[in-house]
């Protein structure tokens, strides 16, 4: 299965997420600071995704309310 997710209220324009029997295969993402978020998407590929929700989710960007990772907790959370 594949999420499209637009994410809000950060600079990451979409993340597509494959996820497979609960597991995250790959996630890519359009915009962003791309060093960090390649990092994340490494650390999270091969991670289920009850997992990976709690781990990343109400993290904030400095005076954001949300982040990249908060997102995509929130991408996640649709499937579930």
């Amino acid at each position: 299965m594949t999420i499209d997710y637009k994410p809000k209220g950060v600079c990451s324009k979409s993340f597509s997420i494959d996820v497979e029997d609960g597991i995250i295969l790959s996630i890519n993402m359009t915009g962003g600071c791309d060093g960090n978020l390649i990092g994340l998407a490494n650390l999270l590929v091969g991670m289920k995704v009850a997992d990976a929700i709690p781990r990343i989710e109400n993290i904030k960007c400095g005076s954001r309310p949300t982040s990249c990772p908060d997102q995509i907790a929130k991408a996640l959370k649709t499937i579930q």
